[in-house]
This record gives structure tokens, C-alpha cells and sequence, in this order.
């Protein structure tokens, strides 16, 4: 990580970490849930996979598949793409999903170390529907890697990997989703306030926008790890609040934050 956003290091390290992890669990723990209901652990895996084959295939080869159905939401379409994969690779081996995912990791690496991290590229839809620099489309996929390691150390009862660095990292890039979040939201500015640190946005013209601070407008006091799971929905807005100091409209408004295609 460096303070460009560039997370390819963490990407790097989470990898590793978690072919470490898959390589020494027990075959009963591939059958536990885990926070991504109904899947389990070998289904989390089989996702993981998915999501290096279909990098790979359509930003390395070029090659795209069947996309969505005319009139099919582009959620809608994930679910199923999702669904479908899962369901296929229940013919596969634990063993056999841990090989393959060594195989591929190494060309998902590689690939994201040839990106110009500030050219721009495909939209990331949860921070908006504008063509987005690579350095955020390459946040959203190694966020969405740890995210899915930290359910499955979360679901085998190991220690999850959540280093303050790290942390802060995964919030900067799911943080990205505030302004389109408040996009009809009014309002004059808000503060973000964690134990890692503190976001802030103000209101200009049409839409919010980052600055590096701000003294006025609405303010969330919430924990990093209460944040985090709100952003993919392992956390529900009313839970949050529950656990948060919420003060001012856009403050309660940006517990609707989703940093994942839902």
C-alpha cells in the first residue's frame, strides 16, 4: 500500500496469506457457513476463482462471455453468474480448487502489476456510473479478496487479518461509495470518524466531494470494524446505527452505504 492507493501489495499479501490458510484446513471445515449465507466455505473458494478466471479472461484476453440477459440488472446477472458457478464447482475437490486458485493467482498478480494504475478504465458501480481509474478498479478487487478471506478465517475460527493498516486501506477504497451513496442527499458536509482515523465531504453544486477535512455538517462516530462490515452488507444499516453516534441527516443517510455490487 502507499499513499497513492495502490493496493497491489495488499493484494499480494492477502493472496499468499490466504493459499496458506485453504492449504492446511481440515476437510470438515470446508463444509462451515460462513458470513456470505448460503455459502460455504468451498463455495467462498470456488467464488474467489471465479473472480481470477473472469479478470483474466476479459481484461488480459479479451474475452467476454454471455453477459446479462436483455432487460437483466446487472446484480441480477452477478447473482446468477455467481450461482451458476458455484453451483458447477461443487464437482471439484477442495484440493483440486486450492491448486487451481495457485495456479491462476500468480497470472491475477502479474496482470495488475502491468496496469496503469492511473489511466481510466470500467466503471466501479458502487462509487458511481463514471469510467473509474484502474487504481480503483484494482482496490475493489483486492478488497473483495480480503474481504472474502476474513469469512473464511471468520467461519474456521481463526484470527481474522485486520491490521490497522490494512484496515484503513479496505475503508479508503469502500469510502469511495459516500458520494454516490448522498448523491440526493442534501447537506453541507460530513465527517466520518473512526478509531484509524477521520473521512470528510462537503456538498458542491450537485454532488459531495473529499476534502481533507471539515469542522461542520453532519457526523458518524462509528467503529473501523462496524464500518467495514456495513459496506458489504455483513452488517445491516440498523444495526450500525445501533452501534454508532449519528449525528445530522447525511450522517443516518450514509448507512445506506453498499461498496459491493448488490
Amino acid at each position: 500500500m502507499d499513499a497513492r492507493g495502490d493496493l497491489r501489495p495488499l493484494m499480494e499479501h492477502d493472496r499468499a496469506a490466504l493459499l496458506d490458510l485453504l492449504r492446511e484446513l481440515p476437510p470438515a471445515d470446508w463444509r462451515l457457513p460462513t458470513a456470505a449465507a448460503p455459502w460455504l466455505v468451498r463455495d467462498v473458494v470456488a467464488h474467489v476463482l471465479a473472480d481470477d478466471l473472469s479478470r483474466l479472461a476479459r481484461g488480459r484476453d479479451g474475452h467476454h462471455g454471455n453477459g446479462p440477459r436483455p432487460g437483466e440488472p446487472l446484480a441480477r446477472f452477478l447473482d446468477r453468474f455467481n450461482a451458476q458457478w458455484v453451483e458447477a464447482a461443487q464437482r471439484i475437490s477442495p484440493t483440486l480448487l486450492v491448486d487451481l486458485l495457485a495456479a491462476v493467482s500468480p497470472q491475477v498478480l502479474a496482470f495488475w502489476r502491468a496496469q496503469d494504475l492511473d489511466a481510466l478504465g470500467e466503471p466501479v458501480s458502487w462509487a458511481g456510473p463514471d469510467p473509474a481509474p484502474v487504481r480503483l478498479d484494482c482496490a475493489r478487487d483486492t478488497t473483495e479478496y480480503w474481504v472474502h478471506h476474513q469469512q473464511i478465517r471468520e467461519a474456521t475460527g481463526r484470527p481474522a487479518d485486520t491490521g490497522p493498516a490494512t484496515v484503513r486501506a479496505v475503508l479508503d477504497t469502500f469510502l469511495h461509495a459516500v458520494p454516490f451513496t448522498l448523491r440526493d442527499q442534501p447537506g453541507t458536509a460530513l465527517r466520518i470518524e473512526t478509531e484509524l482515523g477521520t473521512w470528510s465531504w462537503e456538498r458542491r453544486g450537485a454532488g459531495w466531494a473529499r476534502v481533507a477535512s471539515t469542522s461542520d455538517g453532519a457526523v458518524l462516530r462509528i467503529d473501523s470494524a462496524t464500518l467495514w462490515r456495513l459496506c458489504v452488507r455483513m452488517v445491516e444499516p440498523d444495526q450500525a446505527r445501533a452501534r454508532s453516534v449519528v449525528d445530522g441527516a447525511a450522517a443516518d443517510a450514509v448507512l445506506r452505504i453498499v461498496s459491493i455490487i448488490r
